[in-house]
């Protein structure tokens, strides 16, 4: 704790410098990885049951594997993808050759759930960018806003994606995500706000209730307000369940 202090304090200071430089938003996202878990992602193994799937995350020594394991019928079919890029798909436990299209489209479905389950751990990705939005307030608590942005290279096949963070100002936790992405007739948007906390072997894990857009008429930067106002249609809750942590 006394660490988590100290880092708090530091973030503290370099917000109050004033208009003569903006926060490190680096900084502000080290320290919202440390509140929630820190070194403890590098080193773990998490498992967890997500809409009748189980997930699996082996991570150490900059090593990982995300894996999928589905329950259809009699066979079971495990999806894994690995820190070097590498997918595969399983069935039985005989290795099945998948067309490209089809192993991107699973490849990015696992992904995408394994990278929701422990933010902020994953940016500090290298094809991460990151960039200080200011200050807003949702609910009477105030937040700064970070946008994250993806390379091309390394940034998976939904590198266009666009992500807004807004971090507690006093906890430094992730409390509210939004997210732009591309579908076959334009933008669509999502607001995730954050909720059941629990911190399980030191690190912290949430469920979320999805919203989406009422109108087609906004963009992402307006999400939050529109949340606040009440003007976002709940979509569904993205919740965790068994959650299993074991460090290594």
């Amino acid at each position: 704790m006394k660490i988590i202090k100290y880092t708090l304090c530091s973030v503290a200071l370099i917000v109050a410098c004033g208009d003569a430089k903006l926060p490190d938003p680096d900084v502000i996202i080290n320290t919202s990885i440390e509140v929630s878990g820190g070194d403890k992602f590098k080193h773990s193994v998490i498992d967890f049951d997500f809409r009748d799937r189980h997930y699996s995350a082996r991570r150490d020594q900059g090593y990982f594997l995300l894996t999928r394991t589905t329950i259809v019928n009699s066979d079971t079919i495990v999806d894994a993808l690995d820190s070097h890029d590498t997918f595969s798909r399983n069935i039985n436990n005989i290795k099945v050759e998948l067309p490209d299209t089809m192993a991107v489209k699973y490849k990015a479905s696992v992904n995408a759930v394994h990278y929701f389950s422990v933010l902020p751990y994953r940016l500090n990705d290298p094809a991460v960018n990151k960039a200080y939005m200011g200050k807003s307030k949702i609910k009477s608590a105030a937040y700064h806003k970070i946008r994250i942005t993806f390379n091309a290279d390394g940034g998976g096949e939904d590198h266009e994606d666009v992500f807004i963070y807004w971090i507690n100002t006093d906890t430094f936790k992730a409390d509210y995500i939004a997210y732009s992405y591309t579908e076959p007739d334009g933008t669509g948007y999502r607001f995730r706000e954050a909720f059941n906390e629990r911190y399980i072997d030191g690190i912290r894990f949430v469920d979320y209730n999805n919203y989406k857009p009422q109108t087609k008429d906004v963009n992402l930067e307006s999400l939050g307000q529109l949340f606040a106002q009440n003007e976002l249609a709940l979509l569904s809750k993205i919740e965790l369940k068994n959650i299993n942590v074991k460090s290594l």
